[in-house]
């Protein structure tokens, strides 16, 4: 795939945007980056949304209201902050889609979704490794230089935990936080317009997995993802990839540093691309 001219890489991964128009980044986008490493989108702290508990360890005795802080001042500034996210909400929506008049939002052929420029920007994103599995490895996340891009990196180690039931270890991930709206309401990502996604990452030759992750319905789905394959060829150069999922992923069972830039993601309404899906030919709820 590397040698695909112009270092444009296509997927043959697509999300029927008209069945899923509503996709929760989770990217654990629902994007997430792991280095089994995956790259992924969370908006409370890990504990929130961690489900592992390592075997052994006691589980929480102390139920979750019982370290809130009853506050009134601090309850009366959370309803100011609230009251004000519904009403930009609210101007938004009456404005058109995603805020914008409906003529551009009809005519739009790309949108950037995260670009990493500031501290802010990085703190959009949840990091994660096997330490919380009594793993090795480490990961961490910056702004590059000049702070032009989000630079990912740390050590992958595959060493599995002694604790007798652990199989496989090795894995960094960096998550986005969950989009939310006022009041912690759950908001999702509209993606109906696009059919690519579009990223400009820099690598250092090692393969990583881009991950959407979907908010199904039924609980048994939950870890359901869409899964797609990056090979980054590394050097100088920056390569730009468009993609039909999203998260990041490495996991190629090789102890050592590892590091991935990224400037943006974004999305693409690609008008030469065709393809309706690449696998899954069947007719959905067919009559019986």
């Amino acid at each position: 795939m590397s040698g695909v001219p112009g270092s444009i890489l296509k997927t043959q991964l697509k999300i029927n945007y008209s069945n899923y128009s509503e996709i929760a980044l989770n990217t654990s986008f629902a994007v997430e980056i792991t280095l089994n490493p995956v790259i992924a989108l969370l908006d409370v702290n890990s504990s929130s949304y961690r489900s592992y508990r390592r075997p052994g360890a006691e589980p929480k005795k102390k139920l979750s209201w019982q370290d809130a802080d009853f506050s009134f001042k601090k309850g009366i500034d959370y309803l100011k902050t609230q009251l004000s996210l519904l009403k930009k909400e609210t101007q938004d929506y009456l404005r058109g889609p995603e805020g914008n008049p409906l003529s551009q939002h009809v005519l739009e052929q790309t949108r950037v979704l995260w670009q990493f420029r500031s501290q802010d920007d990085l703190d959009k994103w949840v990091i994660s490794s096997d330490v919380e599995i009594g793993g090795k490895s480490e990961v961490y996340i910056k702004l590059g230089r000049n702070n032009q891009a989000a630079l990912l990196y740390g050590t992958l180690n595959t060493e599995v935990p002694r604790d007798g039931e652990t199989a496989y270890s090795g894995y960094c991930s960096m998550r986005s936080r969950p989009a939310v709206g006022s009041f912690n309401r759950k908001k999702y990502y509209d993606w109906s317009n696009f059919n690519s996604l579009y990223l400009r990452v820099r690598g250092d030759g090692r393969p990583w997995m881009v991950n959407v992750y979907t908010d199904p319905y039924f609980s048994h789905q939950k870890d359901d993802l869409y899964s797609y394959f990056m090979f980054t060829r590394g050097g100088p150069y920056w390569e730009e990839i468009k993609v039909r999922t999203l998260g990041f992923t490495i996991g190629d069972k090789v102890d050592g540093p590892f590091q991935l830039e990224i400037d943006f993601i974004g999305l693409l309404n690609d008008r030469a691309h065709r393809e309706e899906f690449a696998y899954e030919t069947y007719d959905k709820n067919t009559p019986v």
